[in-house]
């Protein structure tokens, strides 16, 4: 670390609470696309609601875009709290999420694309960064790296 000062003002010290920061930001982010999902899955009629909505918007295709945007978001969401497959979840956010963006909010004002968009840019986040030290993911990369250990150190006779 640097000076006492500069890291004060910085503060540097909290950087080692990243993978915590993480957590938690993966958590909220995945009750939040449970919560707004598990109607649509759990209830026919409000999954028909969400078709009547796309085709609203005019999107091709209703009555297959709605079921696959809904589990897409349930699935993200159980992904995003268990931190599994988070990179490849976060690549799925971005591009459900742009598409909401523009087939739904694009003529509204910034505070109607909010939603929508800082879910594009936490699955950005998630597909660069991964879901950190405590997930299944860390578990699964950690076991393959102890098996390639292990390999390497057992002779092949």
């Amino acid at each position: 670390m640097g000076d006492r000062k500069t890291d004060w003002l910085l503060l540097t010290p909290l950087a080692g609470l990243g993978d915590l920061g993480l957590l938690a930001l993966r958590w909220v982010t995945g009750a939040f696309l449970i919560y707004q999902s598990h109607d649509n899955i759990f209830s026919a009629e409000r999954m028909d609601e969400f078709v009547k909505f796309l085709v609203q918007f005019n999107f091709s295709y209703p009555e297959l875009m709605a079921p696959l945007s809904v589990w897409w978001q349930f699935i993200a969401g159980i992904g995003f709290v268990l931190g599994l497959l988070t990179r490849w979840l976060g690549l799925i956010t971005i591009v459900n999420f742009i598409v909401a963006v523009w087939m739904v909010h694009w003529s509204q004002d910034f505070s109607g694309w909010w939603p929508a968009l800082i879910l594009v840019f936490l699955g950005g986040l998630f597909a660069t960064m991964g879901a950190g030290r405590y997930s299944l993911d860390a578990l699964i990369a950690g076991r393959k790296v102890h098996d390639r250990h292990q390999a390497e150190a057992t002779p092949a006779w």
